[in-house]
């Protein structure tokens, strides 16, 4: 039986070299949770900031305070996906995970060193689609992480160890958004239903469409060039710059 471990070996400055050759305008890091690599994400992120790279962590957001005063000075943003509305039974029952206190603590962290914060939610059918921890986080990502910070609600799709679970409904991803609006989220989002409104970026002050969105890709940009709404000059506090590119997703922001 062969116990060989498939792979390449892949040194931080070849990963820079690719990135340039592929006119990448940073990295990130994600799909393989970032923290279990965190050495070598931190070596590549190290010379990609050196280089004027942006640098993005998609995280579960465990963990340590450590870590995350380590990671700061070079990274650019971070994206931290719950599941569940963070109901700690829920992050018991199928992450093994004993406590979700870890995350919130280094939100608090990542946002006390300057780092860019969206927050994303799986909204998971009949066990994790609880309009009142919706509401309880929230209400949390607008007192502590402040009320404009992106909070992307996902639709939950049959997967892996949960192909026998339904796919989220239209009509409660819908009342997820309205929870979480309600509770005062400046920029909240649907995400997984291409096509939707709630992808778009609206302006929280008139309403105005800001940036118009297709799954992954921008197909409309409607922001001055120094970030205010066109039509009522509301300043927006999105981040980055916008690239056109030729890769798959014709624009990338950051």
């Amino acid at each position: 039986q062969d116990r060989s471990i498939p792979g390449k070996d892949f040194p931080p400055d070849q990963v820079i070299k690719t990135a340039r050759d592929k006119n990448c305008y940073g990295i990130s890091y994600t799909y393989t949770e970032p923290t279990v690599f965190f050495e070598y994400a931190y070596d590549v992120a190290k010379i990609a900031h050196k280089v004027g790279f942006f640098n993005t962590f998609v995280t579960n957001g465990y963990l340590t305070p450590e870590a995350v005063k380590t990671i700061s000075p070079i990274l650019d943003a971070a994206t931290v996906d719950f599941k569940g509305g963070g109901d700690p039974d829920f992050y018991k029952n199928y992450s093994s995970v004993p406590t979700v206190e870890p995350i919130y603590e280094a939100l608090k962290e990542f946002r006390r060193n300057g780092v860019h914060i969206e927050i994303t939610n799986l909204v998971v059918p009949k066990i994790g689609d609880s309009s009142d921890r919706i509401k309880e986080m929230a209400t949390w990502i607008k007192e502590i992480l402040g009320k404009d910070t992106p909070f992307h609600l996902l639709r939950f799709h049959p997967d892996y160890k949960m192909t026998t679970n339904q796919g989220t409904s239209v009509e409660i991803m819908e009342k997820a958004y309205m929870t979480a609006r309600n509770a005062g989220l400046n920029y909240v989002y649907i995400g997984n239903i291409p096509g939707h409104p709630a992808e778009n970026t609206y302006c929280p002050k008139c309403n105005e469409l800001l940036i118009k969105r297709h799954s992954f890709e921008i197909t409309r940009w409607n922001i001055t060039k120094d970030k205010r709404c066109p039509v009522c000059n509301n300043k927006i506090p999105i981040v980055g710059d916008l690239h056109q590119t030729d890769a798959r997703f014709p624009y990338a922001l950051f």
